[in-house]
């Protein structure tokens, strides 16, 4: 009999709820498309550069098969956790998560047939010894597909910070403001030429949105997704005496822009790169 006529989940067992329950928002629109253009091969090795608590790499490893072998990377030590949870819970056999930086992989030179990241070199320290790394590790022809979100990601809200800080006459802030959106969010071009820098062809680039909408700014400044991912670099940028009546009228402007257009809708472009390593 097959292994997988063999396999039942046991549905009252609280650690198959916890690991199936975990489609992480944001993550999600850019997973998906980064699923849709992966070129899924038998007998490959394939690598995944922030794998974060578990998506888009333990389904893509569930894809592949048992042929593959299939690592993800991540620094953050309790998500590597919370992914090797989830693959015991699924009995996966072919996928192994390895916490460590992503500026220097423990593989060797010319490893890895697929090389994919879902988000996750937005949030290293150096992109470019990143790329450098995954150049290194990629073998000729390797596919490597990730995601980013780009600059203007939440234009809306960062245009009310800017001007709520010109008012203040805060010049040191908005070009702090400008030099960590840069280097959370880089350009389309910068992108290029980094991979081009590094051997990479690139054979495909998808252009695309989402929109994360609120009934107000209070609702939004109060969403986890916020709290956990951006409200602590925002107010950081501030000195602590500024906090509370920036972010006062950050909140009011935000407010009546929704009044105004009946919602809070921030706009996220993003982009998915199709390269391969020459």
């Amino acid at each position: 009999m097959h292994q997988w006529l063999k396999s039942k989940y046991d549905l009252s067992d609280p650690k198959l709820i916890s690991a199936i329950d975990d489609l992480p928002l944001w993550s999600a629109p850019f997973g998906l498309k980064l699923l849709e253009m992966v070129r899924l091969k038998s007998n490959i090795t394939v690598l995944d550069i922030g794998s974060g608590s578990g998506f888009p790499i333990i389904e893509l490893s569930q894809r592949l098969g048992d042929t593959c072998k299939v690592y993800g990377v991540d620094f953050w030590p309790e998500a590597v956790e919370r992914s090797r949870m989830k693959i015991e819970n699924w009995d996966i056999t072919n996928l192994e998560i390895i916490e460590g930086q992503a500026e220097k992989l423990s593989f060797n030179d010319k490893y890895f047939d697929l090389i994919v990241s879902n988000n996750g070199i937005n949030n290293v320290k150096d992109d470019k010894l990143v790329i450098k790394e995954i150049s290194r590790v990629a073998k000729p022809g390797a596919q490597f597909v990730f995601t980013v979100n780009l600059p203007d990601t939440m234009i809306e809200f960062y245009d009310i910070f800017k001007k709520v800080l010109k008012d203040y006459n805060k010049k040191i802030e908005i070009q702090k403001l400008e030099d960590h959106i840069f280097i959370k969010r880089k350009p389309i071009e910068y992108i290029k030429k980094l991979l081009e820098t590094n051997d990479f062809k690139i054979n495909n680039i998808h252009e695309d949105v989402f929109y994360l909408r609120y009934a107000n700014g209070s609702v939004m400044l109060n969403h986890f997704l916020i709290k956990l991912s951006f409200l602590e670099d925002w107010t950081g940028l501030l000195q602590s005496q500024d906090v509370n009546p920036i972010f006062a009228l950050v909140e009011k402007k935000l407010n009546d822009l929704a009044s105004e257009k009946g919602e809070l809708r921030l706009t996220v472009p993003w982009v998915c790169f199709d390269c391969e390593k020459e």
